[in-house]
């Protein structure tokens, strides 16, 4: 019998699922940063998904999960009572977390899940936290209630408006820049997204740490399509990431890369 019971779930978004579930070793072992392999069904595909969010208490972990091939659609479906097959974690590197003064913490779309756990131990290592929240559209926005819970400021941007300011999330983070000290910008997204922060933050001469968790498909370093190129050497997201220094990663060849998946 699995163990993996679903508790709790909630559609953020038509194709943005949030599923609680019971997993009580994981939860009490994870950190930041850290991710789990999800299966559902006997030979089902292997589905990397950052962890949101613990529970220690209750032993219970949070999955976001967009549905977009056929097994995140599958794992969409299942409702409270339904159990995973098999979770595998937690895995990864958990991200680096210190005490370094202000901490931008920027968000796109879904990136805001694994961003959170993140945010909330920036700020108990005493940071002050910003977190910039970007997304195409006000339904899009993410998890803004927790976010704001550990942040000093939270600042929304919309590419069309509809809530917060109207801009790309670069924008945000420029402004941040200019009317205080940053020490540290993390961003988590999509791929351009995160090319575009980092292009921002280099003029700057910002420390930038990107989580590239998006782009994992298997975990295990095995099947290579996490492969990236991270100061001129080829890296895997799942073993040596998913946070790399982004000032130093070929975001074009992975942007490439990207595009043959789809």
């Amino acid at each position: 019998m699995s163990m993996y019971k679903i508790v709790e779930k909630e559609y953020f978004s038509e194709k943005v699922v949030k599923l609680v579930v019971e997993a009580p070793m994981i939860a009490q072992s994870r950190r930041a940063g850290h991710f789990v392999i999800v299966r559902v069904g006997e030979g089902g595909e292997r589905i990397p998904l950052t962890i949101a969010d613990a529970d220690t208490k209750r032993g219970t972990i949070t999955l976001v999960i967009q549905a977009i091939g056929e097994s995140t659609k599958k794992i969409c479906t299942l409702e409270p009572g339904d159990c995973l097959t098999d979770v595998v974690g937690p895995l990864g590197q958990a991200t680096h977390i210190e005490k370094v003064g202000t901490v931008v913490c920027c968000g796109g779309g879904v990136g805001v899940a694994p961003l959170l756990p993140i945010i909330k131990a920036m700020k108990q290592a005493g940071n002050r936290v910003i977190s910039i929240l970007a997304a195409r559209t006000a339904e899009l926005v993410i998890l803004e209630k927790e976010v704001e819970e550990f942040s000093d400021e939270v600042i929304i941007m919309t590419d069309d408006g509809s809530k917060g300011v109207k801009g790309l999330v670069t924008a945000g983070v420029e402004e941040v820049i200019k009317r205080e000290k940053v020490d540290l910008v993390v961003a988590i997204g999509p791929a351009i997204m995160m090319k575009f922060v980092e292009l921002t933050t280099r003029k700057y001469d910002t420390p930038t740490m990107v989580s590239l968790n998006t782009i994992m498909v298997d975990g295990t370093g095995m099947c290579g399509a996490c492969r990236v190129t991270v100061d001129g050497k080829t890296k895997f997201v799942c073993i040596d990431g998913p946070e790399f220094d982004a000032h130093k990663v070929d975001f074009d060849e992975m942007i490439m890369r990207l595009r043959a998946y789809n």
